[in-house]
């Protein structure tokens, strides 16, 4: 979640006491990517007229626009979604993917992998990511999985895991200032007492908190537990629409205004399926891999000297 200049206490909910507002900066690690985000990530695009177009030299080798689309393709969901918010981390990726094809031929040039530990731990790392390839492409969770009536049968078997407490919607002005600077401050209160005077215009014209300016002035929705004690009082006492007076913090003024509340209770269905289905989805791979094992096991029974077993110490 972006930083809002002291009006947030430090620390997170857990992404099931989220709220919808919140939720968007857990939702990376919560859910995998929708097709719709991984088809618009920077790695989605098909090779064009220009892939081999040398991007990079690297160890005396020449890396296209195709090899680094091919390296993108490999990149988390989430990593890739975030290049999309901001392409110009592609840059920084990318040099650190450099940076790590030139330990590789380090390492190649100095036998490293032929080292007799070396070469035993490779094999066990191919031999385990082996594996999990094939596990993956053997066992695969339904698409229609699940169907409404399990994520409904879910939401209801575990609301008590849904709670939320009261929230509040906001916008504010923010003033950056010296502990005992109210020039601007004073200026922005008399702008606020002007006939006709816009909240939301003001705030995109004159708040010092730019993320919230560009959008008049509005944080969104934030639990009460995360607004620090000194706003969440202020804001508390707010009735819906007003504005409140000038909130001294550590970093400036903050000028408050209360767009809406939502009193504690169950976070609704409609707010949580994403990261409930995702959840659902996780255990039945889980339930799956373990199945899937488990025949195997039943196939092609181990046998097991139980004696020399009990005598390996970790």
């Amino acid at each position: 979640m972006r930083k809002i200049p002291f009006l947030l206490a430090v620390g997170l909910l857990p992404a099931a006491l989220a709220c919808p507002a919140l939720a968007a900066s857990h939702k990376a690690a919560a859910a995998p990517a929708s097709p719709a985000a991984a088809a618009a990530s920077p790695a989605a695009p098909a090779a064009g007229p220009n892939a081999s177009e040398v991007v990079a030299r690297v160890g005396g080798a020449d890396l296209t626009v195709e090899d680094i689309r091919a390296y993108l393709d490999t990149l988390p969901p989430a990593e890739r979604d975030a290049l999309v918010q901001d392409p110009t981390r592609i840059s920084q990726v990318v040099r650190l993917y450099l940076a790590q094809r030139l330990l590789l031929k380090e390492a190649l040039d100095k036998k490293f992998d032929q080292q007799p530990a070396t070469k035993a731990q490779l094999d066990r790392v191919r031999d385990a990511a082996l594996g999990e390839l094939y596990l993956a492409s053997a066992v695969q969770v339904p698409a229609d999985f699940p169907s409404d009536a399990e994520v409904q049968a879910a939401y209801d078997a575990n609301k008590s895991v849904f709670l939320v407490p009261r929230q509040y919607r906001l916008a504010q002005i923010f003033i950056k200032a010296a502990q005992d600077d109210r020039t601007k401050l004073d200026a922005v209160l008399a702008r606020l007492k002007e006939k006709g005077a816009d909240f939301g215009t003001l705030a995109a014209q004159l708040s010092d908190s730019r993320p919230e300016a560009e959008k008049g002035g509005e944080i969104g929705w934030v639990a009460e537990s995360q607004i620090v004690p000194e706003i969440r009082q202020v804001a508390s006492g707010l009735a819906k629409g007003t504005v409140s007076e000038p909130v001294r913090a550590e970093d400036g003024w903050h000028i408050v205004r209360l767009l809406d509340t939502r009193p504690a209770g169950i976070a609704p269905l409609a707010d949580i399926k994403p990261a409930l289905v995702a959840r659902l989805r996780q255990a039945r791979a889980q339930q799956l891999r373990q199945a899937y094992l488990g025949q195997l096991l039943q196939k092609d029974p181990p046998a097991i000297n139980e004696l020399a077993l009990s005598r390996i110490k970790p």
